[in-house]
């Protein structure tokens, strides 16, 4: 188990151009090439240890993976192998959910397994409705927790109503309908993220998305990705706060998604007083572009209660903001909080207030009273985000976090760019 020690820092000015790719782009191309008859390249695909996993899966299913240069290739097999192995999917609840709905339909058994944290995290939001349209899958407390068993079995085409909104839960189901035996339509609360319906439309899918997503069963493979993954928003947006709360500092990050339903934290951050800059260079699968980010002041709090799964990942970091903001912050309707890969409610507010800034927790959110942020140890809780998010709050405070080994699930190079902007020390 490694620690991490952040040393308070000064005005800097950064461009990122190194940004981890997205992750949840990176595994829907693993996943969705195996949907083609045909190789996909994919170019900058995330080499973390959640979308190699992913990768690892493709093979066992058969496909062959090559590497050239940034490109991977993905060439799918003849026919779907039933695996002699477990699955792995480490500590990626987008792997698990959708590989539950992808999988459910495919002649063979299948075991999706993870991590400790991946095993704590409730799965019925996706095997229920996967259940109800004839899916078998069995797990821990009646298919709530992994590892899950999957005997694939034909699908009836579903009208369903999703009582939350997630794009995990969303895709699952979407993969689910292309090998269902008639058309079905799906509805959320709220838009989530889109990824997969844009990108499986890009594919040839025939998807239709207004406030019902309506999807027809593929009529034969779809076309082949020939995609270059972008960088992850949600990755860069802690390098984001952190030019927003350092006097003077300024950052650039460089070919992240623009998809709205992914920046939504920035637009927050706007909203609290930052200046925030979209530049849109291109737009395919994804719209891409720059993102700039620089210090405007002090922050103002605010209250965040709607498009909730638009930020869901960034709120932790996005809670660093709300600590030295000026007056009181409020996060609501983001109970989903509390079954990532911790419980991030509880996370946050302990390591809020072992940096002395007064903030309760409720059920479904918080409220946070800006102040100074002080000296402190903290838990990472084994979750990616809480680590990196209060090794932000070092910037301002000098942070001590135990058990950072979590940050390598998706953004390797976090420590590294860091270290660009003040002194870290690692040590177990």
């Amino acid at each position: 188990m490694r620690w991490l020690e952040v040393e308070k820092c000064s005005a800097f000015d950064l461009v990122c151009d190194s940004i981890a790719s997205d992750k949840s782009i990176s595994h829907r191309c693993a996943m969705f090439s195996l949907l083609s008859d045909k190789p996909s390249r994919i170019r900058n695909y995330l080499r973390a240890e959640d979308t190699l996993n992913t990768l690892e899966i493709v093979k066992k299913l058969g496909a062959e993976v090559k590497e050239e240069g940034d490109t991977v290739i993905i060439t799918p097999p003849q026919q779907m192998k039933e695996p002699d192995d477990i699955l792995d999917c480490g500590n990626s609840g987008t792997a698990m959910r959708l590989f539950c709905g992808f999988l459910a339909s495919l002649p063979g058994h299948y075991v999706l397994t993870g991590d400790k944290y991946l095993r704590r995290r409730p799965m019925k939001r996706v095997t229920t409705p996967l259940t109800q349209i004839g899916a078998k899958i069995d797990g821990r407390e009646e298919g709530n927790f992994a590892p899950l068993c999957i005997r694939g079995d034909r699908l009836k085409s579903f009208s369903y109503e999703s009582p939350i909104a997630s794009a995990q839960v969303k895709s699952a189901m979407i993969l689910a309908a292309l090998r269902a035996d008639g058309d079905s339509t799906y509805r959320e609360p709220e838009l989530s993220r889109d990824h997969t319906e844009r990108m499986l439309r890009g594919m040839g899918a025939n998807i239709e998305s207004w406030d019902v997503i309506t999807v027809e069963p593929m009529r034969g493979p779809l076309q082949p990705l020939e995609m270059t993954v972008p960088a992850d928003p949600s990755s860069g947006f802690f390098f984001a706060v952190a030019a927003a709360i350092v006097p003077g500092s300024r950052v650039v990050i460089e070919r992240v998604t623009l998809n709205p339903t992914r920046v939504e934290a920035y637009t927050v951050l706007k909203k609290m007083g930052a200046h925030v800059e979209f530049l849109e260079k291109e737009n395919r699968y994804e719209p891409i572009g720059n993102i700039l980010v620089r210090y405007n002041g002090r922050l103002k709090g605010v209250e965040v209660s709607d498009r909730i799964a638009w930020l869901i990942d960034e709120l932790p970091a996005l809670s660093i903001a709300m600590a030295v903001a000026e007056g009181e912050s409020i996060v609501k309707n983001a109970k989903e909080l509390r079954v990532k890969e911790s419980d991030r409610i509880s996370c946050v507010i302990k390591g809020l207030k072992a940096c002395g800034i007064r903030c309760e927790e409720f059920e479904d959110g918080y409220t946070i009273e800006g102040g100074e942020l002080h000296a402190a140890e903290i838990e990472s809780c084994g979750d990616h985000r809480i680590a990196m998010s209060f090794a932000i709050a070092g910037l301002l405070a000098g942070i001590r976090i135990k058990d950072i080994d979590c940050i390598e699930t998706s953004f390797p190079n976090f420590l590294e760019l860091l270290n660009k902007i003040t002194e870290i020390r690692t040590w177990k």
